[in-house]
């Protein structure tokens, strides 16, 4: 099995290298499968082709009862992030379900946003332009998008936020106020959340360059990426990097409380594509103790 990771990751650090895929790489959302949770809820909500439309199902996890349904007319998945498999759209206390159209990356981009209980749509959105869901904020009230600006170019984009309570686009993208004209470019390899929801930790590969983690604060809107060569480890709390020699060294303290706290390992670590492999395999890149205009119809 960890064979099998390390190749699939070999390869696609050598797909990164292709100037077609050099950028995100979008990935469809998902149909089927375990679908999207959050450590608060102990149900997975899954999204099922039905005809036309979509069935929505809400399943214990431990049982695999299945529980509440929803029908959603037309076609809808679970957004997907990155090549692992990680999914998102479940807000982190368990209220806000949102779904993206089946099709992939297409404009104009059709969202539909559920209420988890009792289970049933609770608006549509419709948005000009390309977008694939990123994360949603921990209370359900900020959706982030990944926003193409060409389909013709899939290296063209930007993180974009939008308010579910207002109904309204930002208008300023989302970047790194340390780097706020470096374009965010790769293919999402994993994804790891802090336990609280708050942060989205991604993974990116990309031809030519450094792999890097885009940390994105998804209750304040901000975010801030950083490079992570092959030998070096990202304090979340600092967002310092520093070289690992020999393996998982302890932490240092925080000096100062601006970045997230994370009670499952402060460093999130990269330490060549072996180890990425057994930690993909592991299910987290964190240090090992351990994810308007809406029209309502």
């Amino acid at each position: 099995m960890r064979r099998a990771v390390l190749m699939t990751l070999c390869g696609l650090w050598l797909i990164g290298a292709s100037d077609a895929l050099a950028a995100g790489g979008p990935v469809p959302p998902v149909l089927g499968g375990s679908g999207v949770s959050a450590t608060s809820s102990p149900f997975n909500f899954i999204a099922l082709a039905a005809g036309p439309d979509t069935l929505v199902e809400r399943v214990r996890r431990v049982s695999g009862t299945v529980g509440d349904t929803a029908l959603v007319h037309g076609s809808f998945g679970v957004p997907a992030v990155s090549y692992d498999g990680s999914s998102t759209g479940l807000s982190a206390d368990g209220r806000t379900l949102v779904l993206a159209g089946a099709v992939g990356l297409t404009t104009p981009t059709q969202l539909v946003v559920l209420n988890t209980s009792p289970l049933g749509k609770r608006a549509s959105i419709v948005l000009n332009g390309a977008y694939l869901v990123d994360a949603i904020s921990p209370d359900g009230r900020w959706l982030y998008l990944i926003h193409y600006r060409s389909l013709n170019n899939i290296s063209d984009y930007e993180v974009r936020a939008y308010d579910l309570v207002r109904g309204q686009l930002l208008p300023k993208p989302i970047v790194d106020p340390r780097e706020p004209d470096e374009k965010m470019t790769g293919l999402p390899v994993t994804r790891t959340m802090s336990p609280d929801g708050r942060w989205a930790y991604t993974l990116y590969f990309r031809g030519g360059g450094a792999p890097f983690i885009h940390a994105l604060d998804t209750a304040a809107g901000r975010a801030f990426c950083v490079d992570l060569p092959a030998n070096l480890a990202m304090d979340t709390r600092t967002f310092a990097v520093r070289t690992v020699k020999s393996g998982p060294q302890p932490a240092p303290p925080a000096r100062h409380p601006a970045g997230p706290a994370n009670q499952d390992g402060s460093w999130l670590w990269a330490l060549g594509i072996g180890l990425l492999a057994a930690l993909i395999t592991a299910g987290s890149i964190v240090h090992r103790r351990r994810r308007s205009h809406i029209a309502v119809a």
